[in-house]
């Protein structure tokens, strides 16, 4: 989560929706933009959140961006993994991250796509919860939610709202899978997002 006390602009980063880039984005362009510290859910802490703990953060301008549910759970998958290799191959930074309960208990306990969608949301509520819940406080919501598809587009909007230079054309941090999405689903699966992310598919018109 990226604030701005400065300019009264606050990101809420929803994880695998192209927050990484954004949030760098942020620090370079935009005047007394900071990460803010101290919120029980980090870095992807949520909006309510942040107000319950900043109640001036109330006032301030909020945008965040969502994804694709299944895109994302599978990204989400991929991106773990991947990290567990590099752990391996002796990466002391991912070593030390697959150490954490989340990441860790996802490679030790559900390896496999199918598991990490059936039967990890049971352990882990985040991979249940709706990336609308992170851009909610109440009766408050962000007064701008973008799509990570048209991330371009959406982000050069937010850019022109706050009067901030375009994102220059760079890579994105943590890339995902270069594979169609659907290929790795069974129906099963596809139901299974389709049920905990019905908020958002309700809301954005999302489809498999």
């Amino acid at each position: 989560m990226i604030a701005s006390p400065e300019r009264k602009v606050l990101f809420v980063h929803v994880q695998k929706t192209g927050g990484s880039s954004i949030e760098a984005f942020l620090l370079a362009r935009l005047p007394g933009a900071v990460q803010v510290k101290g919120l029980a859910g980090g870095r992807h802490a949520t909006l309510r959140q942040a107000i319950r703990a900043q109640p001036d953060m109330a006032g301030y301008w909020s945008f965040g961006f969502v994804r694709n549910p299944w895109a994302r759970m599978h990204s989400w998958h991929s991106m773990i993994v991947r990290r567990g290799e590099g752990a391996r191959a002796g990466n002391p930074v991912l070593r030390e991250r697959i150490r954490a309960p989340f990441w860790g208990g996802i490679l030790e306990r559900y390896p496999s796509f199918e598991e990490f969608v059936l039967d990890a949301p049971e352990e882990f509520d985040r991979l249940r919860r709706p990336q609308l819940d992170y851009l909610r406080a109440g009766r408050t919501r962000a007064d701008f939610i973008g799509r990570t598809e048209q991330l371009d587009a959406d982000l050069a909007w937010v850019c022109e709202r706050l009067a901030l230079p375009a994102r220059d054309e760079a890579p994105r941090r943590n890339v995902g899978p270069t594979t169609n999405y659907r290929e790795h689903y069974t129906p099963a699966m596809r139901d299974r997002v389709a049920k905990d992310f019905a908020p958002d598919i309700a809301e954005f018109g999302y489809e498999f």
